[in-house]
Formats: structure tokens, C-alpha cells, sequence
């Protein structure tokens, strides 16, 4: 594994989170071990739970880790994290770190059928282990359904016309890979703008396969019932639709007594980190912490 992993708002995280020594700590989207390893530099005794659906993701933070002690790497949902952290014989966690959205692995690996930049199968799924790939999503969809998709998860507002043109397309012989969809989709909404008009197709397709922001919401709500009081729960988010899922479930949990949102406001990256890191500009990073 040869990409490069740059964690976003590592300093931020840190802050927030505060390890201590002893403590136990969820990285309930491990990747490839980026911020994991900033919190065991920082407290080196603690514990470190890391959760991920990608066994090429954990393999990369299995090296990555391996000279730090009580480090526990689980192939999993982060969803499923209260039913990880009792298997492995803890009650209770002090800290939480959700990452949310696509990683460096995903987008910059060779294979995995993320990127419209590609000339790959269309694949997209996280967990190679799942049947639902995005080849199927664009070739099976009914027209109405995939248009759905295409609004409601990437907030694309040529969704119909971006449909109707893949469903005229698969008539003809199936869409098989990254380029070739990309082509539909830019040929169907004219030339490039700031962005590459595949982009919000691309995000939503992933979202569909991945179950991404129902995946998200049943962790939130999962971690929170894990935390001791005091503990910290920092969620990173990369565009509105999983923002506002964190933001709404922090507002229930204040809401019913159980948190404090230390974060009134989502923290951003700052000016140095967009520079060097252009894929962290749009990090929002929001914290609560357990009454």
C-alpha cells in the first residue's frame, strides 16, 4: 500500500478529544491509522479500538500501529461498535472519533471503482464482502429511483436529466466502468465547471451502495451510549448531508439531558491545513461530551 495518508484536523482532534493515559478510545473509522496513531503518541498507555469495514484499510493501520501496545483493529460496521467494544471486554469508552465519508485509500487505490477519474469497474463498495456494488446501483435502478438517488444524496439539481441519460445509455450495453459513467454524466450536463460534473453523481452512488448516512446516524447514537461522563465525541464531516445528521443527533442527545455540545459552532481546518491538504477544506468537525 503506497498512498499517501494525510489525517484532516489532526491537531483539532487531539485537542478535543484529550487522551489520557489509561483511557480507552474508539477510532470508529480506523482507515489507515492516521489519527490513531496521533492519539496513542499522545497517550501511549491508553487503548485503541479501531473499527473498519475495509480489511485493505486495516491492514495498512496494522503496520502502521503495531509498535503501540494495547491496540485492538476489528473489521467491522461503525454502527455495530457497542457490540465490538463488549467483545472485547470493555463496558464503557472515554473518547469516540467518527471520520466520516470516503478516505484516501478509497479515492487514490488502484481497483476500488471510486473515482470518475478512473478508467476501473464501477464498484464503491467499502466492505468488499457486501453483494450491492455501484455497477449495479447504475445499471438496475429504476429510472425514478436513481434519480432519487442522485438528488437526495449527492444534491445534484440535473438528477433527472443525469438518470434518464444513464438509463438511455444502459439500454444500449451496460456501464461497466468510472470513466465511461463519467462520460454519460458530463456529456448530459455539458462542460465543467468548478467542479467535475460527475462529482455529486459519484458521491451519491457511493452513498447508496454504502448505506453511508444510515451507517452514521446508528453510530452516533450507538457511541453516545458508550461514553463514561466526561467523555468526548468528535465527529468529522465532509459535506451537509452527514453534518447535519452529527448536528441533529448532538442537538437530541443535549436535548434529552445526556450532552454537552462543546462545539456551538463545527471547528474547520485552518488556512495552513487547506493549503497543504486541499482534501480537508471542507472538514467540519463537531464535539460533544457526556453529562
Amino acid at each position: 500500500m503506497s498512498v499517501e495518508h494525510i489525517p484532516v484536523m489532526l491537531r483539532e482532534v487531539i485537542e478535543m478529544l484529550s487522551p489520557k493515559q489509561d483511557g480507552v478510545y474508539i477510532d470508529a473509522t480506523v482507515g489507515l491509522g492516521g489519527h490513531a496513531e496521533g492519539i496513542l503518541r499522545h497517550a501511549e498507555r491508553c487503548a485503541l479500538i479501531g473499527i473498519d469495514r475495509d480489511e485493505e484499510a486495516l491492514e495498512t493501520a496494522r503496520k502502521r500501529l503495531s509498535g503501540y501496545g494495547s491496540v485492538y483493529l476489528v473489521r467491522d460496521s461503525f454502527s455495530n461498535m457497542k457490540t465490538v467494544v463488549g467483545s472485547l471486554g470493555f463496558d464503557r469508552v472515554d473518547g469516540i472519533l467518527i471520520d466520516a465519508g470516503v478516505s484516501t485509500l478509497h479515492l487514490k487505490a488502484e481497483g476500488r471503482g471510486f473515482s470518475f477519474l478512473r478508467d476501473e469497474p464501477l464498484d464503491m463498495r467499502m466492505d468488499q464482502r457486501q453483494t450491492l456494488t455501484a455497477q449495479e446501483v447504475v445499471n438496475r435502478y429504476p429510472e425514478p429511483k436513481l434519480a432519487a438517488v442522485i438528488y437526495e444524496y449527492g444534491e445534484e439539481r440535473f438528477s433527472r436529466k443525469i438518470a434518464k441519460a444513464i438509463v438511455h445509455a444502459r439500454a444500449k450495453k451496460q456501464i461497466r466502468s468510472c470513466k465511461e459513467l463519467a462520460g454519460i454524466i458530463e456529456k448530459a450536463v455539458g462542460g465543467r465547471g468548478r467542479i467535475h460534473p460527475a462529482t455529486r453523481t459519484f458521491q451519491a452512488i457511493r452513498i447508496e451502495v454504502n448505506r453511508e448516512l444510515e451507517e452514521l446516524s446508528a453510530a452516533v447514537e450507538s457511541g453516545a451510549g458508550l461514553l463514561k461522563t466526561g467523555g468526548r465525541f468528535c465527529a468529522l464531516s465532509y459535506h451537509s448531508l452527514e453534518d447535519r445528521i452529527i448536528k441533529n443527533a448532538f442537538k437530541k442527545l443535549a436535548k434529552d439531558g445526556l450532552f454537552n455540545i462543546i462545539t456551538k459552532k463545527p471547528l474547520g481546518p485552518g488556512p495552513e491545513e487547506k493549503r497543504s491538504n486541499p482534501s480537508s477544506r471542507s472538514a467540519k468537525l463537531r464535539v460533544g461530551e457526556k453529562i
